[in-house]
């Protein structure tokens, strides 16, 4: 279905990101990966699914280096023609401990990435078709775009900006071919998410498996992780033809957190 498309993924060596990736390619997208740690894992498990890879380590708090990745990936396959928006940080303190920082960093890589982002592929996207124009902006919000949690100051407000981002820049677009569309996953069980598992755990003497149940249970009625595969699945659908005229919304997979 997306074949001769690229889709560039922010935060996408692991996690989240590396499954909407991985999603993407399956559907024949050529895809630009970015993030920290090991990149030529993540390169593997793309190219075995017989699309063109390319790899782009911007530090997304940084506006310089999300131009050179644009311009890079440009150079590589012609333009981005799906872009998301995943790479993320968090940081949990009460707001009168939350280092400054950190508050700055969290909104930069959360929020202000995005945008920076998303200004640089419109044009592209808004040319193409014959200047009818097509793309497609995925921007990886989180329920805490929608609710609050304490202790999650710089997160929850920088997830809650991309969400009204998401609104603007449908918005904006809404009579071409670029449509924007928010996903708001609950928990995800990511290497990150298993390492707060894990410290549960150890904080109470208690297993693993009560460990997962008891964070589960605080927020999430289902008591199930939303995975990867499946958020990478709603990436696809939105850029399918089905998702020609979804725009705008935060679409959360959050196991009825939201609806409580």
């Amino acid at each position: 279905m997306l074949k001769g498309k690229t889709a560039l993924v922010t935060g996408s060596t692991s996690g989240i990101g590396l499954g909407i990736a991985k999603a993407l390619a399956a559907q024949g997208a050529n895809i630009v990966l970015n993030g920290f740690g090991d990149a030529e894992g993540p390169k593997g498990e793309i190219a075995a699914l017989g699309v063109k890879v390319a790899y782009h380590g911007a530090d997304m708090s940084k506006p310089a280096e999300i131009e050179a990745m644009m311009t890079f990936a440009a150079a590589q396959f012609g333009q981005v023609d799906i872009l998301v928006n995943n790479a993320g940080i968090q940081h949990v303190a009460r707001i009168e401990n939350f280092p400054v920082e950190r508050w700055d960093a969290v909104l930069a890589i959360n929020l202000s990435s995005a945008f920076h982002a998303t200004r640089l592929a419109l044009p592209a996207m808004q040319a193409a078709n014959g200047g009818k124009g097509w793309g497609r902006i995925i921007n990886v919000a989180s329920v805490h775009g929608l609710v609050g949690s304490a202790e999650k100051s710089a997160y929850v407000a920088a997830k809650h900006g991309i969400v009204g981002l998401t609104k603007v820049t449908a918005l904006e677009n809404a009579t071409t071919g670029v449509t924007c569309n928010a996903i708001c996953p609950g928990w995800v069980l990511t290497p990150l998410v298993q390492k707060q598992v894990d410290a549960r755990a150890a904080a109470g003497a208690i297993s693993n498996q009560l460990a997962t149940q008891q964070l589960l249970g605080e927020k999430e009625p289902s008591m199930q992780f939303t995975t990867p595969e499946e958020l990478g699945a709603l990436a696809v659908f939105f850029c399918s033809p089905a998702g020609n005229n979804v725009r705008g919304v935060a679409w959360n997979m959050d196991g009825g957190w939201a609806a409580q």
